[in-house]
């Protein structure tokens, strides 16, 4: 099974993201990867160990304050760097998902015909260029459109260059969401469990549902989008 690690932070997300899906490892994968913006997309995968996309980021030096990770399961496609998560899309949408788009061939060959170019066998990158399709300068809005056309069972998280504070996430399984636990946060009314010594907080729900966080924020699975001030963590419900 999949395992999905999101971050959004005031500092370097990166180990976050790393040790994120190190703890997700017993779930089985062939593949691991993470992007994070640092002005632009930084991608990094692996077909080996986590320990070995860790080898790489110290190696790179890759950095950022909003990032996603994931542990691959392969279903569609052979598990190679090139089918490994995250997937972008014209190198402003990354995304990494688990579960299956029952309809991804339909969804990839409109995408196809509206001059989306695919280099993977995966359903996911049909996720990422339709949000891309859908984005008219609000990510919950195109993640919420585009789940809207998904059959299928999945969690999706999601982070675009245009709103680099930002990350997404879908869920009708389960979506664990890192954030530096330096950040307090108030979540409105929406449950979550937090282990101060862990960088890892999870949450789950028996109902698909669509989400933000952005800095100081834990993403929880309700239909919120979280934003915080500069000075205060604050978070605010958007219906």
């Amino acid at each position: 099974m999949c395992g999905i690690v999101g971050a959004v932070a005031r500092v370097n997300v990166v180990p976050i993201l790393i040790e994120g899906i190190r703890r997700l490892e017993y779930r089985g994968y062939d593949s691991s990867g993470l992007a994070v913006i640092n002005g632009s997309l930084q991608r990094l995968v692996s077909t080996a160990r986590v320990a070995d996309l860790a080898a790489q980021a110290d190696a790179t030096r890759i950095s950022g304050t909003t990032g996603i990770s994931h542990t691959r399961w392969a279903t569609h496609g052979a598990p190679t760097a090139t089918n490994a998560h995250p997937h972008i899309s014209h190198d402003e949408i990354a995304v990494v998902h688990n579960g299956i788009i029952e309809n991804f061939e339909s969804l990839r060959e409109r995408l196809q015909q509206q001059g989306y170019h695919f280099v993977t066998q995966t359903d996911t990158e049909v996720i990422a260029h339709l949000i891309h399709a859908n984005y008219h300068g609000d990510l919950l809005e195109a993640m919420r459109k585009t789940v809207a056309e998904f059959r299928g069972a999945y969690a999706i998280a999601a982070i675009s260059t245009r709103e680099p504070d930002t990350a997404c996430g879908h869920h009708g399984a389960l979506l664990s969401v890192s954030v530096t636990p330096s950040h307090s946060s108030r979540a409105a009314t929406c449950p979550i469990a937090t282990r101060p010594s862990c960088t890892c907080v999870a949450s789950a729900s028996s109902s698909a549902s669509t989400a933000c966080s952005r800095p100081g924020a834990v993403m929880v699975m309700c239909c919120c989008r979280f934003s915080v001030r500069p000075s205060s963590a604050s978070a605010r419900r958007r219906s």
